[in-house]
């Protein structure tokens, strides 16, 4: 629902956010009032100790003012949980209640200094289980009011008051003068606060021209995906809730014959498949190791210490090989144990990362007999700023009749290494070493959007180059681009990966459904979080919410509601890219951006979708770059994208096919 105006300003948070925290106040306020009324009903003629009138009068106080907190939060509670998200009308008084609770703060302060005071005092001799509780209730007091204190912070809203004034006045006079000016200050002013808290989530980075630049570009981002709603997140969670039992619901649903068809592929593209599989699985061991010790820790956890520090300082190699930190030699130890190479294979290793510059390895795979550069995939704050400069920028390609656009952040890193591999005679060197060797590049998640890049950088010098990209960003390449690197680029994609969908049209398809169907369901939202966290946990099936949906003709479900359009503000400008066809003259700022090369998806197959045994079977297959153009809401979006999960459902799939290959 709208943010909750309170004070003059709007807040991050919900008229029916208070259902859950006010109840668990409730519980524990009457917890406190029931023991504070009976240690005074117990001690009650036995205040005559020195101290004890100013703890008779302590006691009388806090019992009288717990049960007007009570009954203050009883109302917030009750009222809180009237409606629904798009229906805040029954809630309309919650607001002065909510004063009425914020009133009752200041009497619990003086009543907390008080009981300190009181605590603190030499010279009361009262009986040792009084001092006690009063002790506990001046402790329960100070954190109460310091929770509060971080709770109005975290809700907090820096453009409140100009986001309220813009919502309540500019966006109903649209025609006023003054209404274009008002929204260029809304906007820069919204910039602003994104680009502070970018700085302030990076500020143990040494900052540059670069970083500065990034962080305004990625400041412009957040503000035109975030300006054009009016949802505070428990909404946001309420949504992916719904959206995510609504594909469930959709999955469990028996597939059109047509449907099971497409995906019976020729035994041709089935060997083609398993080539690729198997391939795929060797050089995820490469793209795994760019990551160095923290992957190797990660998935040997109990001896990885150990067989680093035994073997590191042996094979400790000399400072001309490697570029950037590696203190203990960690990262290049880790490297060898994953690969399984020597010393003598690498070509060259760089550990350097600042902003738009990545770690990568150049080694010489003798098994393979290639020659592969593995780029390092996300592992630093550097490398965020890196996957966030999505601006789009163009490539030029002789090849390509139609000029393509890439993502800039990634363009830039792949340049960095491309001028490092080229002028610096990297990749010279190598072939010098081993010249019938083809180039083969690897890399995952931003290595692997960085080696797609790189991959179509190199294609002309060399033909036979290969390229794997696993787990790649959704939002990389343009259409014609796309088509190209069929030839040579081969991304794997395990599952619902959210990395994979993600891209500036896909976020916005992603907030456009989340608004709709926050808008249209008829439960109030505590239900809907709390059914939602037991399906998460536990299982079950999908929840049916009756919706607004429900009985409307086609037609009219392609008008949106009203509560639909109480909670988008205007549509912004990447929105509109969805549905609209751009100038030629002017491309938009996210256009539709693509997934490299051709794509093998892994499917996994698990008899219990949330306690899944170690016996996981996985399924491959071709797909199309339009499958991914949705994000799916799932508790394993993120757990997918992971290297060790890409790594084991690659091998568990080639040591399938080797099996059938030996019966």
């Amino acid at each position: 629902m709208p943010g909750l105006v309170l004070f003059g300003r709007r807040w991050a948070i919900g008229s029916d956010d208070f259902v859950l925290p006010g109840a668990f106040e409730l519980f524990v306020r009457l917890v406190w009032w029931i023991g504070i009324f009976v240690l005074y009903t117990v001690h009650k003629g036995q205040f005559n100790c020195p101290g004890g009138g100013l703890l008779h009068s302590y006691l009388l106080g806090l019992i009288i003012l717990l049960a007007s907190i009570i009954c203050a939060l009883s109302a917030l509670v009750y009222v809180s949980m009237q409606g629904t998200i798009s229906n805040p009308g029954p809630r309309k008084s919650l607001p002065k209640i909510l004063y009425t609770r914020l009133l009752l703060y200041f009497p619990e302060f003086i009543w907390a200094v008080v009981g300190a005071v009181w605590v603190s005092d030499n010279s009361v001799q009262c009986e040792k289980t009084v001092i006690n509780g009063v002790i506990g209730t001046v402790i329960a007091s100070w954190i109460i009011i310091v929770f509060t204190v971080i709770g109005v912070v975290i809700v907090f809203d820096p453009l409140g008051g100009k986001k309220t004034f813009y919502l309540d006045g500019v966006s109903r006079n649209l025609e006023s003068s003054q209404s274009g000016q008002l929204l260029y200050n809304v906007k820069s002013s919204a910039t602003r606060v994104w680009e502070k808290r970018i700085r302030l989530l990076c500020c143990c980075i040494v900052q540059d021209d670069d970083h500065r630049v990034a962080f305004t570009s990625i400041a412009e981002l957040f503000r035109s995906y975030f300006s054009d709603t009016d949802l505070v997140p428990s909404d946001i969670a309420a949504g992916l809730i719904l959206l995510h039992q609504e594909q469930d619901k959709m999955e469990n649903c028996p597939k059109e014959p047509e449907e099971v068809l497409c995906h019976s592929p020729s035994s041709l593209v089935t060997d083609d498949l398993d080539v690729e599989l198997e391939n795929a699985a060797h050089y995820m061991l490469f793209a795994a190791a760019a990551y160095g010790w923290p992957y190797y820790v990660y998935t040997n956890p109990y001896t990885a210490l150990c067989k680093l520090n035994g073997d590191c300082c042996r094979n400790r190699p000399t400072d001309s090989d490697i570029m950037g930190s590696d203190r203990h030699n960690f990262h290049f130890g880790s490297i060898l144990k994953i690969t399984g190479l020597q010393y003598r294979d690498f070509i060259h290793i760089s550990f350097h990362n600042k902003i738009y510059e990545i770690p990568f390895f150049v080694a010489l795979d003798h098994k393979k007999e290639a020659i592969v550069v593995a780029v390092r995939g996300t592992l630093s704050f550097e490398d965020i700023l890196t996957d966030l400069s999505a601006d789009c920028e163009d490539l030029t390609l002789e090849e390509v009749l139609e000029n393509g656009f890439v993502h800039k952040g990634i363009t830039q890193a792949a340049n960095y290494i491309y001028r490092k591999l080229i002028n610096d005679g990297i990749l010279n060197q190598a072939f010098t070493i081993a010249p019938e060797y083809r180039l083969v590049i690897v890399g995952h998640s931003l290595g692997g959007g960085t080696a797609s890049i790189l991959a179509i950088m190199l294609r002309n010098s060399f033909p036979t180059l290969r390229c794997y990209a696993f787990s790649p960003p959704g939002g990389l390449l343009s259409k014609s681009l796309a088509d190209y690197t069929k030839h040579f680029i081969v991304s794997v994609i395990v599952g619902k990966d959210l990395v994979a969908r993600l891209s500036m049209p896909n976020m916005e398809d992603l907030k456009r459904r989340i608004v709709r169907i926050v808008a249209n369901c008829n439960r109030p939202k505590y239900q809907i979080l709390l059914r939602g966290c037991w399906y998460e946990v536990f299982g079950g099936d999908p929840d049916d919410f009756p919706t607004e949906l429900d009985g409307r003709s086609q037609d009219a479900l392609t008008q949106p509601l009203l509560a639909e359009e109480s909670l988008m503000v205007h549509r912004s400008p990447s929105y509109n890219a969805l549905e609209e066809e751009p100038h030629l003259n002017s491309p938009p700022q996210y256009p539709h951006l693509y997934l490299p090369g051709k794509i093998i998806h892994i499917i996994e197959e698990c008899s219990s979708r949330r306690l899944c045994s170690s016996d996981i079977k996985y399924t491959a297959r071709w797909s199309n770059e339009t499958i991914f153009s949705s994000i799916l809401i799932s508790p394993k979006m993120i757990t997918d994208h992971m290297p060790d999960v890409v790594l084991k459902a690659l091998n568990s799939l080639s040591q399938e096919h080797g099996s059938c290959l030996s019966c």
